[in-house]
């Protein structure tokens, strides 16, 4: 006789509070790829780039290229969300077609993949976490005003006033970017070092010697700065209103994952356009939560994942775009307040 062993159903109140949720998730179907999606939106993405470069060489010696720049510098920013999709592996289930896709659209911006990978892996496991995510090193400004009170070099001239600096302080994000990759290279633990190396160098060759065969050198800088400054500008705008003004944790502070994922994070309302301009991220909560998931998938289990949140009394933060520029501004102010106290009483 054979016997058959039958496992009583899973209890819906099985696991973590995470685990729980995850069910949820799977069993709406909102894990599963979205390839012609994807193919619409990076065949999409790609023909913009190129029509960009096109226009580029088109307008040619003319100060009307500066509109070409600006173009360009939105078209990178939508290279990068789609690089920032194919690393969380939303578009490829396997990590080499993930990898490889990724550094080709890296490539394409000047960006360096191993280096962007580590820095994005290290913030998604510990958000805010002043000890432990990169996105909230004192670098250039203070986070914190413990931060504050320790800062020294820039961040000490900087943080006094940085809410009134910030805006103006993205548009060398652009210029970062590309010199973090190129300081990242020195790092011998980086996973395809040399190939990164290659793909930055052939990126700034082409950049360059784009911009000096077509204009002048007068122009060729005036180029150059409205291009990456407005880059940069649309790039630290897309993230902003992710984490900044949210709470920010010590490593000592170790709430559980799904907590860890939602108090640090904001969602920003919005329709189509917003899920456009800001390439999914508006739903930051749903994507710190499942990094995987689709970008088109993350509206519809908003409402899945703010239903649960009410059912365990989780803080979950919405707001408008203005609303949460207005907030990571008031935060970066507060930050700042020992370092304008030190000032005054000097």
């Amino acid at each position: 006789m054979t016997t058959v062993t039958v496992r009583p159903p899973r209890s819906e109140n099985a696991g973590s509070d995470f685990a729980r949720l995850s069910r949820r998730i799977a069993e709406a179907g909102l894990l599963g790829r979205r390839p012609g999606y994807y193919t619409l939106r990076i065949t999409a993405v790609a023909a913009l780039y190129a029509a960009g470069w096109i226009a580029f060489v088109r307008v040619g010696d003319s100060w009307w290229t500066l509109a070409v720049a600006g173009f360009l510098a939105v078209t990178f920013g939508q290279v990068a969300l789609v690089a920032h999709d194919v690393a969380h592996r939303q578009v490829f289930r396997r990590r080499r077609a993930s990898e490889t896709a990724g550094r080709i659209a890296s490539a394409g911006i000047g960006m360096g993949y191993g280096w962007w990978q580590d820095k994005h892996t290290r913030h998604h496991a510990n958000p805010n976490n002043e000890d432990l995510d990169p996105d909230v090193d004192p670098n250039l400004l203070v986070w914190t005003q413990d931060q504050a009170r320790s800062a020294t070099g820039l961040p000490r001239v900087i943080g006094r006033w940085q809410a009134f600096l910030f805006f103006p302080l993205l548009t060398l994000e652009g210029f970062n970017l590309h010199v973090s990759s190129g300081r990242a290279l020195a790092d011998r633990s980086l996973k395809h070092r040399p190939l990164d190396a290659a793909l930055l160098v052939a990126h700034g060759a082409l950049y360059f010697t784009a911009l000096f065969w077509v204009l002048p050198p007068g122009m060729a800088f005036a180029f150059l700065a409205v291009h990456q400054g407005l880059f940069g500008l649309y790039l630290g705008s897309l993230f902003a209103p992710n984490h900044k003004g949210m709470p920010i944790l010590k490593a000592a502070d170790r709430p559980d994952f799904l907590r860890r994922q939602v108090l640090t994070s904001r969602n920003v309302n919005g329709g189509w356009f917003t899920d456009l301009a800001l390439g999914g991220l508006n739903h930051q909560i749903e994507h710190h939560l499942f990094p995987s998931m689709p970008s088109p998938n993350l509206r519809r289990a908003r409402t899945l994942v703010r239903r649960y949140c009410a059912e365990l009394d989780v803080d979950y933060l919405e707001t408008g775009l203005i609303a949460s520029y207005r907030q990571a501004l008031t935060s970066l102010h507060q930050a700042g307040a020992p370092l304008r106290r030190q000032r005054a009483r000097a």
